[in-house]
């Protein structure tokens, strides 16, 4: 993916597929190990295109920056007692998930 036109496409059709979700509905994926999650306020969307063009040096940057993080057991939980609603983008094999923002 090169042009300006192809990323502008890209990222018109990921938050197209951006959705709010209850955790509930995402345990399948979080047992099957798939689920990763972006720090609350920052670019989702961002990250998608990264896993989307196998940016793993980036990937690798967020990770140990904690902006990307895998779902800790813990974090899980309190997601699953307080069925949490969280946004949702499928990059497979992942799920990308973030907290939403308190209003």
């Amino acid at each position: 993916m090169s042009s300006a036109e192809d990323i502008s496409e890209l990222i018109t059709r990921l938050n197209g597929e951006t959705a709010k979700i209850e955790w509930h509905e995402l345990q399948k994926h979080y047992a099957s190990g798939s689920v990763i999650a972006v720090a609350a306020g920052f670019d989702l969307i961002k990250v998608a295109i990264a896993l989307h063009q196998d940016d793993s040096e980036q990937v690798k940057k967020w990770l140990a920056e904690k902006l990307v993080v895998e779902v800790s057991d813990s974090q899980a939980q309190r997601w699953y007692d307080e069925n949490t609603s969280v946004w949702a983008l499928v990059i497979p094999p992942f799920v990308l998930v973030q907290e939403k923002k308190p209003s």
